[in-house]
């Protein structure tokens, strides 16, 4: 296991999960800058801090951005300062349209929905990618470097890394989607944007797709030597990090560290929910992590029968989680073979050649311990939607919906809060909210002319070759 404490105060290293020979230990700005290690592995760090119970009691009420000050500055290793830190992190959330940033309703007894789409794109991507963007245009402008943010999105992450990168001179960001495969709101979001360092394209593919080009391309020596790369998607981890707060956040607004808490996680790309772990192991007390997913359920599958078994992505109402390669998965895999890394090499070679590996019993038993699953197909994601509607008058999104499904599964003692994580604006995918309750959700005001503006998009076949030149032609 990942050492559960910091010891001392020396700098913390993040290291690689294939941890190759040659692949050197990085600080905490390299390794944001990095996204991706050249050995194809993710970067995770060697040791976390951990919280005790009168610290997080302490953090009771604290407004959101110091919070996130006092959660990620122990990880920062001093490769920023406090106050610029503190800026940045200000900065970040300035702009969410709700002065609690993750709002928390109830919606049963004991049954909470933490709101997570009040970012600028409507989408809990944007807690992360608005501070990650600040984040490295601050260390690009300080060391006068440029690079090229490179990533994949199913939906959310695309729109959500344009608006924190859109228009700084320190960096270009190409964003790969599938063709066909967005929500138009999803598609509009990134599509829209003028800003000359921005570039969308639409791959002839599905979101797999999208992402296999950009591991190929991140570990392309050449290309990294004329064009150097960065990662916006889940891969970074200054994107995990940043989403471990909300964790926090919402535990002490309903009671921790006195009780214990759980969560419901829509995921498909196991970020979000290895974020709910990673809170969980630097103390925040979790009675249990529910993964929830739809009906391309390879996480639910392997948590069930510790077989991670690829099959064909299926096309559903909750896009963004149309994913069979799961990244993030790899983070948890390193740490349940105790930091064996040959082990992580072995098991993603396999489900290279093979499309699946197995866990060991050991590790099969550590993963059920820690998570629960849940899928969640078409209908009961509709049935979900309208029921809570008429209920509550509250209208879910789609993957919202799924969250809030699974958590009413969960059988767990009355005294603990389950909290359904609500990742995007029901107005992101409201053809599907039409169906499922009769009523057409509204874009807020900023996004209202979202339809009437001129759309910039590429289309590329899903071949990395195609997307590398594309890449090597922009400028240096």
């Amino acid at each position: 296991m990942l050492a559960a404490q910091m010891h001392n105060n020396s700098p913390i290293k993040y290291i690689s999960t294939r941890g190759n020979i040659g692949v050197p230990a990085l600080d905490f700005e390299a390794a944001v800058l990095a996204g991706l290690a050249p050995d194809g592995g993710l970067y995770v760090p060697e040791e976390l801090p951990h919280f005790s119970p009168a610290q997080l009691a302490s953090w009771v009420g604290l407004p959101y951005d110091e919070l996130a000050f006092n959660i990620i500055q122990p990880l920062s290793g001093g490769a920023i300062a406090d106050a610029d830190l503190r800026k940045i992190l200000a900065e970040t959330y300035a702009g969410f349209s709700h002065p609690a940033i993750a709002p928390l309703k109830q919606l049963e007894n004991n049954l909470w929905l933490l709101e997570l789409f009040h970012g600028p794109t409507l989408a809990f991507k944007d807690f992360a990618l608005q501070f990650l963007g600040r984040l490295m245009d601050f260390f690009l402008t300080r060391s006068g470097k440029k690079l090229v943010v490179l990533g994949a999105t199913s939906g959310d992450t695309g729109s959500a890394a344009i608006a924190g990168c859109r228009g700084r001179a320190s960096m270009d960001i190409v964003i790969l989607f599938p063709h066909g495969r967005v929500s138009e709101v999803q598609r509009r979001q990134m599509s829209t944007i003028t800003d000359k360092n921005v570039h969308c394209l639409a791959i002839e593919g599905n979101f797999d797709d999208c992402q296999n080009i950009v591991k190929t391309l991140f570990v392309d020596s050449e290309l990294q030597a004329s064009h150097p790369l960065a990662a916006v998607n889940s891969i970074n981890w200054a994107r995990i990090l940043a989403q471990v707060v909300y964790y926090f956040y919402a535990a002490l607004a309903v009671g921790a560290p006195a009780r214990k808490v759980a969560f419901s996680v829509p995921t498909g790309n196991f970020g979000d929910v290895y974020a709910g772990h990673l809170a969980r192991r630097m103390g925040l007390p979790i009675e249990n992590l529910m993964v929830a997913t739809n009906r391309n359920d390879i996480l639910a599958r392997c948590i069930a029968s510790g077989e991670y078994n690829m099959q064909n992505v299926e096309p559903s109402y909750s896009p963004s989680m149309d994913i069979q390669i799961s990244s993030n998965f790899e983070r948890l895999l390193f740490e349940l073979y105790g930091n064996n890394s040959a082990m992580v090499q072995t098991k993603m070679l396999e489900l290279k050649a093979k499309n699946s590996f197995s866990l060991e019993s050991a590790q099969h038993a550590a993963l059920r311990a820690g998570f629960s699953a849940q899928a969640v197909d078409d209908n009961a994601t509709l049935q979900c939607i309208g029921e809570i509607y008429q209920k509550t008058g509250e209208l879910l999104d789609p993957h919202s919906a799924i969250a809030v499904y699974a958590a009413q599964k969960m059988n767990l003692p009355q005294a603990v809060p389950v909290i359904a994580l609500a990742t995007a604006h029901p107005a992101k995918f409201p053809d599907a909210v039409l169906k499922a309750s009769g009523v057409t959700p509204t874009l807020p005001k900023h996004l209202q002319d979202l339809f009437s503006l001129e759309e910039r998009i590429t289309k590329m076949p899903a071949d990395a070759g195609a997307v590398k030149a594309f890449v090597n032609g922009l400028p240096k």
